[in-house]
């Protein structure tokens, strides 16, 4: 039983460092925000494997919820200001004066 719980932490590890490179490596906003909500939920595993269930309720609290809804709606609110500025533009490619 240990044995088998021991290569899962390990494997949960790699998965955690996957995440934390390919964070910083993704060039789309969107998939940066899940692949850290990802990040956040395998911590919150990797916290109940190391037998401290107050830290895994609040990462996933914190790290997977809140911090994840703020993401999102910043992304939102990021779309809608290019949105914005696009309607703002003049078709012929010109500036106003």
């Amino acid at each position: 039983m240990t044995y088998m719980t021991e290569i899962f932490k390990i494997i949960m590890l790699v998965l955690l460092i996957i995440c934390a490179v390919s964070v910083n490596l993704t060039r789309g906003l969107l998939k940066a925000v899940i692949i850290f909500m990802s990040y956040s939920s395998i911590m919150c595993v990797l916290w109940v494997l190391m037998e401290s269930p107050d830290l895994a309720i609040t990462e996933a609290a914190v790290g997977a919820g809140v911090s994840g809804i703020l993401f999102m709606a910043t992304l939102k609110k990021i779309d809608a200001e290019k949105e914005d500025a696009r309607e703002e533009e003049p078709e012929d490619g010109r500036e106003r004066t």
